[in-house]
């Protein structure tokens, strides 16, 4: 599985809302970047209790759903242009229930691994103008994900994303998605007890399966 990064961003953080501020108004990059174990060169986070660390090192968001969103608000101008979800990465063709928890690829030069989904916070709806922005991420699955970085190295829009190695099929970012942030996991107690003991995903998102176990 191979696919081209359609566009490669960078953000830094700046006012957002009141005092407040965030690096979601992420810019296009001309050219190669430096991809290092906490991002990709010139990029930031403005609160790093809940974004960024080794674990959302590289955030991924598929230029798929943009059509979605442009129905379901009519057209809007964040929309235009990758980047409308703060992500680093726009490919086409590539969607949360063809990737998986684990998944390692070739960024570039750079080996990432992805770690998580996309937990949607109140900033997405600031962003739009529209409060309901992150509920329905969660109510429809399009959250994007996370990558760890495996291995520093380059990447430049228009590079590959080369799928290397898939060692747990079963545990597409979709499902883990739906277990841990849309309510699921209520049912199946079982998927929650794995995904306690799972490496490879990210340190929160086990923490908050054991804590969903009650």
């Amino acid at each position: 599985m191979e696919h081209r990064i359609d566009a490669l961003l960078t953000g830094k953080a700046r006012a957002f809302r009141g005092t407040e501020k965030s690096a979601i108004a992420k810019t296009l990059v001309d050219g190669p970047r430096k991809v290092g174990l906490l991002g990709i060169e010139g990029d930031e986070q403005a609160d790093l209790t809940v974004h960024g660390g080794p674990d959302k090192a590289i955030h991924h968001y598929p230029r798929d759903h943009y059509s979605f969103w442009d129905e379901m608000f009519g057209g809007h101008a964040l929309l235009v242009n990758a980047g409308a979800f703060g992500e680093n990465v726009s490919t086409i063709g590539l969607v949360e229930a063809e990737v998986c928890v684990g998944d390692r690829f070739r960024l570039g030069s750079a080996l990432v691994e992805i770690s998580q989904g996309r937990q949607p916070c109140w900033k997405l709806g600031h962003r739009f103008g529209i409060a309901s922005v992150p509920a329905t991420v969660v109510k429809t699955r399009r959250s994007g994900w996370y990558y760890r970085v495996i291995e520093e190295g380059a990447v430049a829009a228009g590079d590959a994303l080369a799928l290397l190695d898939r060692p747990m099929p079963e545990w597409t970012v979709e499902r883990v998605f739906g277990l841990l942030i849309g309510g699921g996991g209520k049912r199946e107690p079982a998927a929650l007890r794995e995904l306690t003991g799972m490496d490879v995903l990210a340190t929160t998102w086990r923490t908050r399966a054991g804590k969903l176990l009650g």
